[in-house]
């Protein structure tokens, strides 16, 4: 998701989660589900480990040095609260920051 526009990746962004049904109606859920998942530091660090990368679940793991549970279990919460998004046309699957997490780190985070 880099070498884009912002603003045209955001958008692009937005209608495909209108489409798929993912965006919560209510934004008082949206955001309390955020402040759950980001509240953990290992979620945090997968957040910064995907800054300008894509990473499998093993790498993502080796990185970290999380067991494959461990690794799905954080990286399946950050997929939920849309901080990320598998790549669907690779094998293994990888993983990619969307503009929430880009947003999260450039606006929160001190990326470094």
């Amino acid at each position: 998701m880099t070498g884009e526009d912002p603003a045209k990746k955001k958008h692009e962004w937005m209608n495909k989660l209108k489409e798929e049904g993912k965006l919560k109606a209510n934004p008082t859920e949206d955001h309390a589900i955020g402040l759950r998942t980001l509240q953990n530091p290992t979620r945090r660090k997968i957040l910064k480990a995907l800054s300008g990368n894509s990473l499998d679940m093993e790498g993502i793991g080796a990185q970290l040095g999380l067991s494959r549970s461990e690794a799905k279990f954080h990286l399946d919460m950050l997929e939920n609260a849309l901080y990320i998004e598998k790549s669907k046309d690779t094998e293994p699957v990888m993983y990619q920051l969307t503009p929430r997490g880009e947003g999260f780190l450039a606006n929160v985070e001190d990326v470094k």
